[in-house]
């Protein structure tokens, strides 16, 4: 592979959270997907979390109608820090107060819903000429160090725009963006280009991007001169799929467990993980689930 040892440092992240969440309805109806609880945090918390704990400095949301809510959660909210101070709730008053003061957050609207693609290019006056990180807020990574930090330190390593790679079975390959290209070390494949929702019987790997990627600032070029595909969006993985070609692009296989939380099975599977992981209600939680895995075997004898 070309490296480029030229390093800019990423400190700037894009999270796109203009879409409806119509897996999720009827509660994305009135409410957010990225308000709704990882048990008592919103996922979007979750996720701007990881960007911290990488090192990002600033977060750039990409809205669409009805996601102020979104801004609101990482901005003071003084009414309520007043009367938690009032009521002597100084425990609760720190944790709202932390909140805030997380990292410094930037929205930029997406006025129609034109694709993912769309909504990366819609943060290019802000990213500037800057390497950044796009994290998908449906997707949550529980890893040490996080998804985010591991696609750095490959960037750091390498040089080159990184994407995160997840292998996923044959059934699923009809419902991500499937990579072909080289292995060349552990974990690492040159990335040759990506086909989009593949069918299973024609799928040329079982390699999934899986919602978090390390961007140079070429790709807005890329997909600022795309056009719209059959469904009217522009797809981001078109503009990936071209920097695979001209310049180069690493697929990294990621460590960490996955919970896809706009899907109800995901959403409900990633409350159950990190409630487990919770010292407060973790091994109450495990109790009652023992109980009812030996109450589920033995109706079924």
């Amino acid at each position: 592979m070309d490296l480029d040892r030229r390093r800019k440092p990423i400190r700037k992240a894009v999270i796109p959270v203009a879409g409806l969440g119509t897996r999720l309805l009827p509660i994305t109806k009135s409410v957010p997907k990225e308000l709704l609880p990882v048990v008592d945090v919103p996922a979007i918390q979750v996720v701007v979390e990881e960007c911290v704990n990488a090192g990002i400095e600033e977060v750039i949301f990409i809205t669409g109608r009805g996601k102020g809510g979104v801004e609101d959660h990482f901005d003071y909210n003084y009414e309520l820090e007043q009367i938690l101070q009032q009521r002597g709730k100084f425990e609760e008053l720190e944790r709202v107060r932390s909140i805030s003061s997380l990292i410094r957050t930037i929205a930029v609207r997406q006025k129609k819903p034109l694709g993912l693609g769309h909504a990366v290019l819609c943060a290019r006056d802000v990213v500037d000429n800057e390497p950044f990180v796009v994290l998908l807020p449906d997707d949550l990574i529980s890893s040490e160090p996080s998804v985010t930090k591991q696609l750095i330190e490959v960037y750091e390593k390498y040089g080159q725009g990184v994407v995160s790679l997840m292998p996923v079975s044959d059934r699923e390959v009809s419902r991500y963006g499937i990579v072909t290209g080289e292995n060349w070390a552990p974990g690492l494949h040159r990335v040759r280009t990506i086909v989009e929702k593949p069918d299973p019987e024609i799928t040329p790997s079982r390699l999934a991007v899986i919602g978090r990627y390390l961007l140079p600032p070429t790709i807005f070029d890329y997909l600022e001169g795309l056009e719209p595909d059959h469904t009217g969006e522009i797809q981001l993985t078109d503009g990936l799929a071209r920097l695979a070609r001209e310049r180069a692009l690493v697929g990294y296989e990621f460590s960490g467990r996955r919970h896809d939380i706009g899907d109800k099975l995901g959403f409900v599977t990633a409350n159950v993980s990190y409630a487990l992981r919770r010292p407060d209600m973790g091994p109450l939680l495990l109790e009652y689930l023992r109980r009812k895995v030996a109450e589920a075997d033995a109706d079924g004898q």
